[in-house]
């Protein structure tokens, strides 16, 4: 299959490239938007494990956990690949990967811009283009870029 143009994202943040890791990675549940869940019961916690290998999953109300990922690249303040594991009907399979890349780049001591891609979408065959327009959509990683930028630009609590 033809490739499918990957899900591109820039965002600047109020803050130090090692906040802005941190916020993205080990704070994740600040800021991920509740209704960006795939689980039965509704999203309590998000969690993303730091370290290469480190599991990305939701717990849910009930105590149930649903996967969506794992970290494939783990490199702070800098770097982090994910592994996207959920497929065009919603659900996690450790056997289907789409890769979200994040880099964090200092553009001053208090300020730093975040480009996000989200990659490999012609995985979805037929219908990459409607996940496309899904994912890359105001209300997909749109939402969850702007919620991320927003808590990491709050003081440190």
């Amino acid at each position: 299959m033809s490739s499918v143009e990957p899900v591109r994202k820039r965002v600047m943040v109020a803050a130090s490239q090692e906040r802005a890791f941190q916020v993205f990675t080990e704070g994740i549940d600040r800021w991920w938007p509740r209704q960006h869940h795939i689980g039965k019961s509704p999203l309590a916690r998000a969690v993303l494990e730091p370290r290469p290998g480190g599991r990305w999953y939701a717990v849910c109300q009930d105590g149930s956990q649903c996967d969506t990922g794992k970290v494939l690249i783990w490199d702070p303040p800098r770097r982090l690949v994910l592994a996207w594991q959920i497929t065009a009907q919603w659900q996690f399979d450790p056997s289907f990967v789409t890769e979200v890349e994040v880099t964090f780049t200092a553009e001053a001591p208090r300020r730093t811009r975040v480009d996000f891609e989200h990659r490999d979408l012609e995985r979805y065959g037929p219908k990459a283009e409607e996940i496309r327009k899904m994912i890359g959509a105001p209300e997909g990683w749109g939402l969850t870029l702007e919620k991320f930028a927003e808590t990491a630009a709050e003081p440190n609590p």
